[in-house]
């Protein structure tokens, strides 16, 4: 336990993390759109925000700042996951 009281599980989350956060709520009516802002609003590219985003939800302290988000946003990666693992190789193509 730091002086502070806090471990790391009960810190907050920085200001960066939350502007992603807040960014990720926000209704987008295509991906070219969201892409678009990624770039403008945070200065970020569309690779490192996605990366940033997936070690963002897995921090306690984002769960408790917007656990709707958050529990939603993991459901999708976990779906994901779930389905690139029950894909098929496509017959001919080689598996490198």
């Amino acid at each position: 336990m730091s002086a502070g009281g806090n471990t790391v599980e009960g810190a907050a989350l920085d200001e960066r993390a939350r502007r992603i956060l807040s960014f990720e709520a926000r209704s987008w009516p295509d991906a070219d759109a969201k892409n678009e802002a990624i770039r403008h609003e945070l200065g970020l590219s569309g690779a490192r925000y996605y990366r940033l985003l997936g070690g963002i939800i897995e921090q306690p302290a984002a769960l408790r700042h917007d656990p709707l988000l958050v529990n939603r946003l993991l459901r999708l990666r976990d779906a994901r996951i779930a389905a690139r693992a029950h894909r098929t190789p496509t017959p001919g193509r080689t598996l490198d």
